[in-house]
């Protein structure tokens, strides 16, 4: 069954289906065939990820990690969130009738987020076609394809997202209703054709209310960096300074909420409780302005000079930035 004829059909079942939920009132019947349909022909396999044993990033996501992976080209180059194989010691690709296939992890890109990993033998499933996310719009009706399932949603906004972690997208796609199993899912068109890569599920996905949903990091941001994430395993461009700062924005104010353990930040004594109020003398207006700041400072490896509520005095803290991938533990090789 051609997998875009496939994908439009589905769309118009699965919309009547979300229609009746949002109270439309009809619902059309899913045939026998389409239910026999499995997220292969939407180009997606599980993805499961061990960690290297002393890997930094166990504290927050894991020893293992599990999400999805989307195929990309003939040769098994799959594309998925990069957290998921963030000190990766082994990877496995999975297709939805249980065949394993062991993989390596080719590059992950800091500022996108986006990573690559690709197959030791060729997957048995077609790559999906890269859309256009600049030109997908609001109310545009999308699928969101994970390992285990399809999941009909809209696209109800497209605005920059700021992530705690040193992270900003100046344009990310919000998707509602909320689905389970985002990490690294594949956001597809109409056409079927690939939108964005899932991140995280938001629990305002308007950004006018509490409407819960999910971020995706769409797909035009990679097309620029691609080549170069599969020649050299990252973005040639210089990286930018990172301090190893998780923080919290409150009425315009970044407070730390943790420090990476041996990063910069704790090198320097910033502590948890923490606030952020200027970036060399000057203010900063929320966890936006002090990451442009910082990434404006110069290159991974300048020194910068943070003015830190301690208590009830200001202070100025000194902190040597890094790059953020030497941070990171690689796998070791024998």
């Amino acid at each position: 069954m051609d997998i875009l004829c496939s994908t439009i059909r589905i769309l118009r079942r699965l919309s009547a289906v979300l229609m009746l939920a949002l109270g439309a009132g009809w619902a059309m019947p899913v045939s026998a065939a389409e239910r026999e349909m499995t997220v292969d022909q939407f180009s997606v396999v599980k993805l499961t990820v061990k960690a290297v044993p002393d890997a930094r990033s166990t504290r927050t996501l894991g020893p293992q990690r599990e999400g999805t992976g989307v195929v990309i080209d003939s040769s098994g180059l799959v594309l998925t969130i990069g957290y998921l194989v963030t000190e990766a010691d082994t990877v496995e690709l999975a297709t939805a009738d249980g065949r394993k296939f062991a993989a390596n992890v080719v590059g992950y890109d800091v500022a996108t987020g986006l990573g690559l990993v690709k197959s030791l033998k060729p997957l048995p499933i077609k790559p999906v076609d890269f859309g256009e996310s600049a030109v997908a719009s609001t109310r545009d009706m999308v699928l969101i394809v994970g390992y285990d399932g399809v999941a009909p949603a809209y696209i109800v906004s497209k605005r920059p997202f700021v992530g705690y972690w040193e992270y900003l997208l100046d344009e990310a796609i919000y998707t509602a209703p909320a689905t389970v199993n985002w990490q690294g899912a594949a956001l597809l068109s109409r056409e079927g054709k690939l939108l964005g890569i899932g991140s995280l599920a938001v629990g305002d996905a308007i950004g006018k209310g509490s409407i819960p949903g999910n971020m995706f990091v769409p797909i035009d941001t990679l097309k620029p960096v691609l080549g170069d994430i599969i020649a050299n395993g990252r973005n040639t461009t210089k990286p930018r300074p990172w301090l190893g700062i998780t923080s919290q924005e409150v009425q315009g104010k970044v407070i730390v909420t943790r420090v990476s353990s041996e990063g910069p930040a704790d090198d320097a004594g910033l502590k948890a409780g923490d606030i952020i109020v200027g970036f060399g003398g000057q203010p900063v207006a929320g966890q936006a302005d002090f990451y442009v700041k910082l990434w404006k400072s110069g290159d991974a490896g300048v020194e910068v000079t943070l003015d830190v509520l301690k208590g009830t005095k200001v202070e100025a803290v000194k902190v040597k930035s890094m790059d953020r991938e030497q941070h990171f533990r690689s796998k070791p090789v024998y």
